[in-house]
């Protein structure tokens, strides 16, 4: 069984080829987007959110764990 729809594929494609013409833009800075991964990741986005057949996102994207500044291991020596 395929796990992404024609819907994904078709917007991954859109998505590549406003990047390669220069034209695709990021969604919350609004930045031009020159990264293929990010491209494609653009593409999926909008797949998932016309409701098409996109697998859900990976474990370590909805589990973010971080320090905060400054703050380090503690060594025992």
């Amino acid at each position: 069984m395929a796990k992404y729809g024609k819907k994904a594929q078709q917007k991954v494609e859109r998505a590549m080829h406003e990047r390669k013409r220069g034209t695709l833009r990021s969604g919350s800075s609004g930045k031009r987007v020159t990264s293929r991964k990010q491209a494609i990741a653009i593409g999926l986005s909008e797949a998932r959110r016309a409701g098409g057949k996109v697998p859900r996102r990976g474990r370590s994207r909805t589990k973010t764990t971080r320090r905060k500044s400054g703050q380090r291991h503690a060594t025992s020596r």
